[in-house]
């Protein structure tokens, strides 16, 4: 029952990052807004969540039912702010309040989850799998909406299944305020809850989890809606269609890699999935558009692993500070949202997809190591969670 709500909340609460992209180029359009506006828009999302991750894995481990139970409140009223096409400061503070909403949703949730220990890996992708459902949803039914309707009616429309979240409150306070005396609650910190053990291991998650965010927010949030536009023609139903293709081959992956990965072990299987994520990143970067409609099909793949870091760090975490090592984890994750979108703003379409291709040589970079590590310690067999 735990998972299953957790899994309706991600997948309604995602809408808004799903309808965000295909809007942006409109966004630029109606609002009269710069390149390095519209990042600053974009990365207020992430940066909200930097923020936020900290205090949200404290508030988690403490009072899981408060977090859960304030993401919805803070998300309708970001997505409010956000649809009211005000100036720059209204819109970014809307992206921001979003942000509040999905930190304290994403940190709640995945504390919810890990605590339960055997089998995590297929429970996380189970989660990311709602959160990415959702997400093409958003993607899919900003791209049917006419044309002719204003980026911010639309936006409101398929935001509309938040308002389910919202029904459904009361069981969220009911099911998790349960879990409020567990034993997590007494984490204060990250040497008090672990004993200042911290893992190599551990570390390289906080790297591997970094690199994948960067490649998602830059490549998803800014540059595949504008390259499309500017230099490929494609209006707002064509750039759906190419945002929907990494989400469709992510869906598709998320379970399979999920369930692989707690019967083979998730280091070499991330491995595998970064290299796809680096030459899908590049090729969406620096491409023709045949290489940047097969690099958006890597990239959905790489995505699929989005969730395994976090399941390696809880092979290497104690019960205790699950809540404060989640939220720091995130705070590595979210940075990379913030900064993905800021930064490609900052350097404009032409340099941004250099800056895309970067980080897909980083990734690829990641991968190999990740692989050849695992093969090098395989005989000891895969841990589990």
């Amino acid at each position: 029952m735990a998972t299953a709500l957790l899994c309706l909340m991600i997948f309604c609460n995602t809408f808004s990052i799903g309808a965000f992209g295909p809007l942006l180029p409109e966004i630029a359009r109606a609002q009269g807004l710069a390149d390095w506006q519209l990042g600053v828009v974009a990365g207020a999302f992430g940066f909200a969540r930097v923020l936020l991750d900290i205090p949200a894995g404290r508030l988690a481990g403490r009072r899981l039912a408060a977090a859960l139970v304030a993401a919805p409140l803070f998300l309708l009223a970001g997505t409010l702010l956000l649809a009211s096409a005000g100036p720059l400061a209204i819109l970014a503070l809307g992206r921001f309040l979003i942000g509040v909403g999905h930190a304290l949703g994403m940190v709640g949730g995945l504390t919810a989850l890990l605590e339960r220990g055997e089998g995590a890996a297929f429970r996380l992708n189970t989660f990311e799998f709602s959160g990415m459902l959702g997400i093409l949803g958003g993607i899919t039914l900003a791209g049917l909406l006419p044309g002719t309707w204003s980026w911010n009616r639309s936006f409101l429309l398929v935001c509309s299944p938040q308002l389910i979240v919202l029904a459904l409150l009361p069981a969220f306070g009911r099911l998790f305020s349960r879990r409020a005396g567990h034993a997590r609650s007494q984490a204060s910190g990250p040497v008090m809850a672990d004993g200042g053990k911290w893992p190599p291991i551990v570390t390289a998650m906080f790297v591997v989890g970094a690199v994948i965010a960067f490649a998602w927010s830059s490549v998803s949030q800014f540059l595949i809606p504008l390259r499309g536009t500017r230099e490929f023609g494609l209006d707002r139903a064509g750039n759906s269609r190419m945002l929907a293709i990494p989400q469709v081959v992510d869906l598709v992956a998320l379970l399979p890699v999920g369930y692989l990965a707690d019967r083979l072990g998730r280091r070499a299987l991330l491995g595998v999935v970064c290299v796809a994520l680096g030459a899908g990143t590049f090729f969406v970067g620096l491409g023709p558009f045949p290489l940047f409609v097969l690099g958006s099909a890597l990239f959905g793949l790489g995505l699929a692993g989005w969730m395994l870091p976090i399941g390696v760090i809880r092979e290497h975490t104690p019960l205790a500070a699950l809540g404060w090592r989640t939220g720091l984890y995130r705070v590595g994750v979210d940075a990379g949202i913030f900064l993905g979108p800021l930064v490609s703003g900052l350097l404009g379409e032409a340099g941004a997809g250099y800056f895309v291709g970067l980080i897909g040589l980083v990734a690829l970079g990641v991968g190999a190591r990740l692989v050849a590590t695992s093969a090098g310690s395989a005989p000891r067999g895969p841990r589990r969670a």
